[in-house]
């Protein structure tokens, strides 16, 4: 059998293509994004004729998987854990629906925000949506578990989630390939009413997830990856979830963990085996990577029945990721003293490219708007973020996905002049082209200031669909042909790019749009290179 040395997220796609897929929906986000680039570059791709297209934002991509599954073909679907906000209602509604081609959902979560604007812990969504969720240990776990989650998500009718956070996304194992499924073929559900979600077929759907839930419970005591092991030292017993078990393993390297261990990695949590590891310790602890989750379900509203620690005590951090010097410090198998490479390095704090084209077009808004002041601009998520940090200080907001237009418009509705929303192309096709429609509905004097760089630049670079299409989206969104404008973000065009914007923020008292178009320079570099 091949051996490969992969990612966690390249285990994640290879698993899925040996699965049998016929298609992965996504949208770039890190650390889920190279999932969808593996996929993209594999040879099988190709001859497959496999589905790898970026799709517009998490939302569309989890309901086109979906309806992928509902053909009978099996779907992966990525992204990061804020995309499963956007995404959250095609998913919880989809637990009701139910599946017909398996259909697995990867979001890699991202403890301690290191590319993102929260903490949130997902396996709460696989929980509120009544699904199972896989959490894979390791690489190779993340390999088998595809195979296993969409064999599972088809015997079952039910989407399935596999969690996986940073460090198992984008640190390296080798991997033990398994032998290539074929696709399915096409098929249509036996009763087409089940996707229909109009209240009476709704109730029934869901009174049969309910009754599934049992089954769920049931699979996760039999399951290859939850595992109960038996320990001397019953003074206190350890639950490890996900990658928190390899965390564990790492801390008594050489030697056997001496405590009984529950290793979690598919929920709903295996009760029989749980209760037999509480009720035969003195206290537990909880190891799990991102939020309190597991520790928080022991504990209950009563408190627990046994002392259980972990996050909520304060025995691990209550915030971050976990690590493995964290573990073997808690478990007094090691300190956790010693700096991190962090620490030993020297700060450098993040900074536009050389040759950035957000440059050129901060510093024509700033000199356009010299006379405002701060807090009148409102930013997105994207490259262009970094204009919140010196020396521009030009923007005072970054919320989530589409939220500039929103929230401009919200500052204009309340009486401030000048607003302006700052948006880069990819993320106004995400999430930036409804608010637009509600600001063109009302003629809201907002200026959206769109940063057109030709790509998904904070991601590395992928296709962006708004590319080319600007102009003809906002026009056809209704924004007044003569008040979207261009501007070439070059030191050379930075007196009439002023000017521009001077006339669109500060002198014109209605909606309008002005477009900075210039290629990113790092995608502009790897196409030079090529």
């Amino acid at each position: 059998m091949a051996v490969k040395l992969l990612l966690g997220d390249e285990a994640v796609a290879q698993g899925a293509l040996d699965a049998g897929i016929s298609g992965c929906y996504a949208y770039p986000g890190t650390p889920s994004t190279e999932i969808m680039e593996y996929i993209q570059a594999a040879p099988e791709t190709g001859t497959r004729g496999v589905h790898s297209q970026w799709s517009a934002n998490e939302k569309t991509a989890m309901e086109e998987a979906l309806g992928m599954s509902y053909a009978g073909k099996r779907a992966l679907v990525c992204m990061k854990h804020v995309g499963l906000n956007v995404a959250a209602d095609g998913f919880v509604n989809s637990a009701i629906t139910g599946t017909l081609g398996g259909l697995v959902i990867t979001v890699a979560d991202d403890p301690s925000m290191h590319s993102s604007q929260n903490e949130q812990d997902s396996r709460n969504y696989a929980k509120f949506a009544m699904i199972p969720c896989l959490e894979p240990s390791n690489q190779q776990e993340a390999y088998d578990m595809l195979a296993y989650g969409l064999a599972y998500s088809e015997e079952k009718r039910v989407p399935v989630m596999m969690r996986i956070t940073t460090r198992l996304a984008h640190s390296r194992a080798n991997v033990t390939l398994g032998e290539a499924l074929p696709e399915n073929g096409n098929a249509l559900p036996d009763d087409p009413r089940d996707f229909v979600l109009l209240p009476s077929n709704a109730r029934r759907n869901y009174d049969r997830l309910v009754e599934k839930q049992a089954e769920f419970v049931a699979s996760a005591e039999t399951s290859p990856y939850n595992q109960l092991v038996e320990g001397p030292d019953k003074s206190l017993g350890i639950i490890a979830s996900g990658i928190a078990f390899n965390y564990l393993m790492e801390a008594y390297a050489g030697a056997t963990c001496p405590h009984p261990l529950l290793k979690v990695s598919q929920y709903p949590l295996p009760t029989d085996q749980l209760r037999q590891l509480v009720d035969g310790c003195d206290k537990v602890l909880v190891l799990e990577d991102g939020g309190p989750f597991i520790e928080e379900m022991l504990c209950g509203p009563l408190g627990p029945q046994k002392p259980v620690i972990g996050r909520l005590t304060g025995v691990l951090p209550r915030t971050g990721e976990l690590s493995p010097a964290v573990v073997a410090a808690c478990l007094n198998q090691g300190s956790n003293d010693d700096k991190a490479p962090s620490e030993l390095i020297r700060v450098r704090p993040p900074r536009l490219c050389t040759g950035c084209p957000h440059i050129c077009s901060y510093k024509a808004m700033l000199e356009a708007m010299d006379d405002v002041p701060q807090g009148h601009v409102f930013s997105d998520i994207g490259c262009y973020t970094l204009g919140a940090l010196p020396p521009f200080n030009a923007i005072s907001t970054c919320v989530d996905m589409g939220a500039s237009i929103s929230m401009a418009k919200g500052a204009a509705d309340a009486g401030m002049r000048p607003a302006v929303a700052v948006i880069g192309d990819s993320t106004f096709t995400h999430s930036g082209m409804t608010p637009l429609l509600d600001a063109v509905w009302e003629d809201t004097p907002i200026t959206v200031f769109i940063m057109d760089n030709g790509t998904t630049g904070m991601t590395g670079g992928q296709d962006s669909p708004a590319t080319g299409r600007l102009v003809q989206i906002c026009e056809g969104i209704g924004v007044p042909r003569e008040h979207i404008r261009h501007i070439d973000p070059l030191p050379k065009r930075h007196e009439e790019n002023v000017r521009v914007l001077r006339e669109e923020i500060m002198e014109y008292e209605g909606l309008s749009v002005v477009i900075a178009e210039r290629e990113c320079i790092q995608t502009l570099r790897r196409s030079k290179k090529k």
